[in-house]
């Protein structure tokens, strides 16, 4: 038995996620997923832990199990959850881990420096306070938008040295998105680059890469919406769920500005090609939906999965990958760029500018 089947022997989950006072709470991670990037956040005995997202407070709670006589500093924008995650924790007699309110994007420097950050949120890029609130040769496991668009996510592990982090590997995953203030639900509708969304009867919502050429009303982003909640083209392409980490990272390496997502009635995400006047897109359970046959995005999508195919459905973790250093006004830090071959995104901010 390893030292993480020993924590997550010790640490009953359910008591955090569906506690009998304090009730059940949304805010929570899949068992399989935290699992996976604390064994790649590799913790030790006595290290000092930064983690973004308190949660349940079940994550944190197998941190300070990972790395006895070890600290774990827990920020979370919402104070409830600090509250409820900090009472569980007293209840259960854990003193190895501190939960605050806060940005998590700020870090916390009172507790710095730590050796390992670990995020169970989507930041716009990698921040740049983490960086240099670890120590060097320091570890951090983010979740890292790939282009400029909700959902295209990969999850990073990477090495801090001399303050300049380094991509050791990637996988395919993705958590909700960072927001500035609390929200009950970041994953109905994200708080960014969600450019149009129709809430009748059910939320469905569209992403652009184009949003720089739509105008202020996004009349582009709705008419592209409408034509894919009414489409006047339907077919059944192959089951797409099992490589969808795949095709949104083969896409977005394309850095085609037209690139866009959706979310239908709140069911469905689909992903493809689309302009004020035509749209296409393959959807999660193999359907291709366009607004007629004749389509010009449809054309542009079927085009797309024809290379697709031909590369084989690359995994996530075979793309080449770099981090790009971002100094504009809004978070300064590092853009994930990812590529297959000779194709290469461009960061998620000058995607968002185009």
């Amino acid at each position: 038995m390893t030292d993480l089947d020993r924590a997550f022997h010790a640490v009953p989950g359910p008591i955090y996620t569906h506690h009998e006072r304090h009730g059940e709470t949304v805010h929570r991670s899949a068992p399989e997923s935290i699992r996976r990037e604390l064994a790649a956040l590799q913790v030790h005995p006595g290290d000092r832990v930064l983690e973004i997202g308190t949660g349940s407070g079940y994550s944190g709670a197998l941190l300070a199990q990972c790395c006895p006589d070890g600290q774990v500093t827990s920020i979370d924008i919402s104070d409830e959850l600090v509250r409820r995650a900090a009472a569980i924790h007293a209840e259960r007699g854990v003193t190895g881990v501190d939960c605050h309110v806060g940005d998590g994007l700020a870090g916390y420097p009172t507790a710095a420096p730590f050796h390992r950050v670990v995020s169970w949120c989507a930041p716009p890029r990698l921040p740049k306070a983490w960086t240099q609130q670890v120590v060097n040769g320091g570890g951090i496991v983010a979740c890292l938008p790939i282009t400029a668009l909700p959902s295209a996510t990969l999850i990073a592990t990477i090495t801090v040295a001399a303050g300049k982090p380094r991509i050791e590997a990637l996988a395919g995953g993705g958590y909700a998105q960072s927001t500035p203030v609390a929200v009950d639900d970041a994953l109905t509708v994200p708080g960014r680059w969600v450019d149009y969304c129709d809430r009748r009867p059910d939320p469905s919502w569209i992403g652009i890469c184009w949003r720089s050429a739509d105008d202020a009303q996004h009349t582009g982003a709705r008419s592209a919406l409408g034509q894919l909640l009414h489409p006047g083209y339907t077919d059944t392409y192959r089951q797409m769920e099992l490589h969808w980490r795949s095709w949104y990272t083969w896409t977005s390496a394309l850095g085609d500005p037209q690139l866009s997502l959706v979310s239908l009635r709140n069911e469905i995400r689909g992903l493809g090609h689309t302009t004020p006047r035509s749209a296409a897109v393959i959807l999660t359970d193999g359907r291709v939906i366009a607004d007629r046959p004749d389509s010009p995005s449809l054309h542009s999508l079927r085009t797309w999965l024809q290379r697709w195919e031909h590369a084989g459905r690359p995994a996530p973790e075979s793309f080449a990958r770099t981090l790009v250093p971002h100094d504009g006004p809004d978070l300064a830090g590092w853009d994930l760029q990812v590529g297959h071959g000779s194709v290469t995104t461009r960061p998620a901010a000058a995607a968002a500018r185009r």
